[in-house]
């Protein structure tokens, strides 16, 4: 059985955030286990992708590309929703799941109003997580216990 998402406009809003540009923010306490909101885009291949986006590895990365599988990403700058703007955190309240191809933003713990939602990014990169490209994807939320970088364990 399929869970039902929250309606957006009653418990979510989008304003500045002080981990990197706009963020998502609860307007209402979210109870653990809920499914918040589907990560909508349009759906292309990873080719397509790779075509928009090509490497350039002299400045900061930043897309609204989501992997749902090998060949299918979705890119939110092209039909996307709120859920976009949710940023990585180091000590996420959040977590992905995904569901018949389709990508939803679930809690893992309580969430208060004010407060904003936030997932682990865990980008992996096919070449070696360098130093370099840890800085070339930062992390800037200010957990405890940061790695200061989107960039997920390769182990």
């Amino acid at each position: 059985m399929r869970r039902p998402v929250l309606p957006v406009r009653r418990f979510l809003s989008v304003r500045r955030s002080g981990i990197h540009g706009r963020g998502v923010y609860a307007r209402a306490p979210i109870p653990e286990e809920t499914r918040i909101v589907e990560y909508r885009g349009e759906r292309i291949t990873t080719a397509e992708a790779e075509r928009r986006y090509p490497d350039d590895f002299t400045g900061v990365h930043h897309t609204f590309l989501f992997a749902v599988d090998d060949d299918t990403m979705i890119d939110a700058a092209f039909g996307g929703n709120l859920a976009r703007w949710i940023n990585h955190s180091c000590d996420p309240n959040c977590e992905v799941v995904e569901e018949d191809g389709r990508l939803f933003i679930e809690s893992i713990r309580d969430i208060e109003p004010g407060e904003e939602l936030a997932y682990d990014y865990n980008y992996i990169l096919p070449q070696r997580h360098t130093a370099k490209m840890k800085r070339r994807f930062p992390c800037h939320c200010g957990a405890p216990a940061c790695r200061g970088t989107i960039l997920g364990n390769k182990r």
